[in-house]
């Protein structure tokens, strides 16, 4: 069996809604999963965005999550005490909705859900450097799925005349 990743907020290759992002009500998005391992003890997600400018930004990571759990539902909470949460790139602890430069075109939002044999020894909020470093030489199986989403407003200080640094409209 293989390891697949859904969401009911959008399909494969879709548009990510406006209310799981920044400009919306930023609520993290449901996801569901099917084809666990059997020899896997948690899971663990890596949501990215990899068309931000400098790097591939970080939107959302947890690990521990329980490989027994189906799905996590919408609006997850950073406190949740089911999975423990990662600092993502915003500076904050779970969920960073999108919020990509504003008139540059769509970017591409990759969840990754990596069964893994075993439980990671991370406190929450820490970063991707150290969840990967646990999951290295312990991923059973990995499921991807992809949402697009195009920042439809851009509140820059000098609206008219395009965005200018340090306008909150430049990354993300």
């Amino acid at each position: 069996m293989t390891l697949e990743l859904f969401s009911k907020a959008f399909a494969m290759g879709g548009a990510l809604p406006s209310r799981h992002t920044a400009e919306g009500v930023n609520l993290s998005p449901p996801l569901h999963w099917t084809g666990v391992p059997r020899a896997a003890r948690s899971l663990a997600l890596v949501v990215e965005d990899p068309d931000a400018p400098a790097k591939a930004f970080v939107h959302w990571l947890c690990w521990n999550i329980p490989a027994s759990l189906k799905g996590i539902e919408e609006d997850l909470g950073p406190q949740d005490p089911r999975l423990r949460q990662g600092l993502n790139d915003f500076g904050g602890c779970g969920w960073g909705g999108p919020r990509p430069p504003c008139r540059k075109g769509a970017h591409r939002y990759v969840f990754r859900l990596y069964a893994l044999d075993r439980l990671l020894d991370l406190a929450p909020g820490e970063g991707r450097e150290a969840l990967e470093a646990q999951m290295h030489g312990h991923v059973l199986a990995e499921a991807r799925l992809m949402a697009k989403y195009h920042r439809r407003t851009c509140h820059c200080a000098n609206s008219g005349a395009g965005c200018r640094q340090g306008s909150g409209c430049e990354r993300h």
